[in-house]
């Protein structure tokens, strides 16, 4: 196909015709989001909203973000940044409030696309004050089994909503089907790559060879035919959670994974400034390390949010992928696929 006012050159899809071909699923993604606001209302918590420009973006040693800037009356200009996750500032809002609180956030993630990634994506994240990892790992079912089918079918595979999800610790995952015991190895990538029988890579750190068996061994072998939660994860792999106070290798983590992804990463809130800070400015120091003083990885310490954390209760909090969770409901491979403009 051609473009009518440029012979030769080939015409883009048009609109009406884009998203008429996915309709269906674009509704099913409008279904979904009632679903989860009816859901989050029946139990107490409070939708909030939160700015999508943000002088702080995050802590992530390799987060890649979308720079902006704002112009203030006087002229003066601040470099702003659009949020990768709305955790700070909701955070923030439950330190002020002590209610538990939702948000279907729009976030942006830089150098980001494939079938399971786009560069502007909503997340669904929420924060419940006195709730630990086992109980939003209930939660979480129960808001799954309200907005999906019971049963749905992907990449081949049948996967059970009805039916409890696993519960599986990093270091059983990797004992069963990595076949070594993970926690006495961190920080050492020589042991780990021992125990793995891998070849370590060049300039491979022990970080760098935990997620390339996590890749390449557990994650395929899971959530093959129901959701599975990964629980305990690392303490170095968890910068704003809790450690577990009966092992304090591993930190309060989960990631729920279903249908071949990842679909949501929560944590215990670790309250305690003056560790946070401490975590901060670790992944700070190794950002320089890695990147150098590039404008697009520096920005302000989020003061505001270290300030709150004295005030922040007791809470778990999580981050889902809703995107993911349309693709979940609607059988599709593709992210684009459930995106109105994708």
């Amino acid at each position: 196909m051609t473009d009518r006012n440029n012979p030769g050159r080939p015409s883009r899809p048009r609109d009406p015709d884009r998203i008429a071909e996915r309709l269906a699923l674009l509704r099913r993604r409008a279904l979904v989001a009632r679903g989860v606001r009816a859901f989050f209302d029946a139990r107490g918590y409070l939708e909030v909203e939160t700015p999508c420009a943000v002088p702080t973006p995050g802590e992530e040693v390799h987060l890649q973000v979308f720079r902006t800037e704002r112009e203030h009356p006087d002229g003066t200009r601040q470099p702003l940044f659009l949020q990768t996750s709305p955790e700070f500032a909701m955070k923030r809002i439950v330190a002020a409030t002590g209610l538990p609180v939702f948000q279907l956030a729009r976030v942006w993630r830089n150098a980001e696309g494939s079938n399971l990634h786009a560069p502007e994506f909503t997340m669904l994240e929420w924060y419940r004050p006195g709730a630990d990892l086992a109980a939003l790992m209930d939660e979480t079912e129960a808001l799954l089994r309200a907005v999906l089918p019971p049963a749905l079918r992907r990449a081949g595979q049948d996967i059970r909503i009805d039916e409890p999800f696993a519960r599986l610790t990093m270091a059983e995952a990797f004992a069963r089907h990595a076949g070594l015991d993970l926690l006495p190895t961190e920080g050492d990538a020589a042991a780990l790559a021992q125990a793995a029988g891998c070849a370590l890579r060049e300039d491979e750190s022990w970080e760098d060879l935990f997620f390339r068996l996590l890749m390449e061994r557990v994650e395929p072998a899971i959530a093959r035919d129901r959701p599975t939660f990964l629980t305990h994860w690392p303490a170095s792999q968890a910068a704003l959670a809790r450690r577990d106070p009966s092992d304090p290798r591993v930190a309060l983590r989960f990631e729920l994974y279903a249908g071949g992804m990842e679909l949501a990463n929560a944590f215990e809130e670790l309250t305690d400034p003056m560790e946070q800070r401490r975590r901060f400015e670790a992944d700070r120091a190794r950002r320089a390390e890695l990147y150098g003083a590039d404008p697009d990885r520096t920005w302000p310490m989020d003061e505001a949010l270290l300030g709150a954390l004295d005030d922040l209760p007791a809470c778990a909090g999580i981050a889902l992928g809703f995107d993911r969770l349309v693709m979940l409901a609607a059988s599709t491979l593709r992210i684009g696929d459930v995106l109105w403009m994708g």
